[in-house]
């Protein structure tokens, strides 16, 4: 690796300390080092915002928590340099490394001693009219509910063009094996292992007990339509960025042709991952 970027969180003093010590680390073995903190998420606009990193750089460096790495990896959907994810955050299913043991990760992984990951990504987009109004690759997930208080949405649902069900309820919520530990977990979703390649559909607080989450293959074209004209109904990608669905738009989710590539050192376990952050056999 001889050009790394490291983006880090932004307003945060000890991300921005971090990345400046890391950087004088890496320049002192000869790598040449694109350094800028995080840009700021866009919220529910069609159009948004990326990081410019340069063409040059062969590996991405995150210093932050898992919303950091999810904008991050958005800027880099159709490139195919690997990311490394170092956890300044909560959880950090994502960012799996640690910031006391980053040198020490960071010295294995320049030496070889690493592996290459590859997560499924999505393609969500809204159709309006015959024409694409929003196009965005998605890590997590695709949410689908409404921004007002009565938050009742009526939604169709059909796989590879073949109906299959009428969900009733506060949204809907369309998540990679990589975001089933994300917001699909808290609305009762299932764990999938991250390098599976499934679609999972699961409703939010359904009003028809027997809709229960679903996986799929993730080669499946779904789409979802309004069932009824509705207002405030957004689309949100990793809970950062989105659009408004108007009432006649199509959302068409299949699996996006580039995945992650995501560099995991070789002593970070998925299953003790589990075990910690989601205190797993403790009393």
């Amino acid at each position: 690796m001889r050009h790394i970027a490291i983006i880090y969180k932004r307003m945060r003093p000890e991300a921005a300390a971090l990345a400046k010590e890391l950087k004088l680390w890496l320049e002192k073995r000869n790598i040449l080092v694109f350094c800028e903190q995080n840009i700021s998420h866009s919220g529910a606009s069609c159009l948004s915002p990326r990081m410019e990193i340069p063409a040059s750089v062969e590996s991405v460096l995150v210093l932050g928590g898992d919303g950091t790495f999810l904008s991050v990896a958005r800027s880099i959907e159709n490139r195919t340099i690997p990311i490394i994810g170092v956890n300044l955050g909560g959880l950090g299913f994502l960012t799996e490394i640690s910031a006391e043991s980053c040198f020490t990760a960071m010295t294995k992984i320049l030496d070889g001693d690493y592996e290459v990951e590859e997560r499924m990504r999505l393609k969500v987009s809204i159709m309006r009219e015959g024409r694409e109004i929003f196009s965005q690759m998605v890590l997590n997930d695709a949410v689908i509910n409404k921004s007002a208080l009565a938050r009742i949405i009526d939604l169709e649902v059909s796989i590879d063009g073949r109906f299959l069900t009428h969900y009733r309820g506060d949204g809907l919520i369309i998540a990679t094996p990589t975001g089933s530990t994300a917001y699909n977990l808290a609305a009762g979703g299932p764990i999938v292992f991250p390098a599976v390649q499934a679609i999972i559909i699961t409703p939010i607080c359904s009003f028809t007990l027997t809709n229960r989450p679903i996986i799929f293959p993730g080669h499946v074209l779904t789409r979802v339509d309004l069932a009824e004209p509705a207002s405030d109904v957004t689309l949100t990608c990793d809970g950062q960025v989105g659009c408004l669905i108007g009432p006649t738009d199509q959302v068409s989710i299949t699996a996006a042709s580039n995945p992650l590539r995501l560099i995991k050192a070789p002593d970070v376990d998925h299953f003790e991952t589990l075990r910690s952050k989601l205190s797993w056999g403790q009393a």
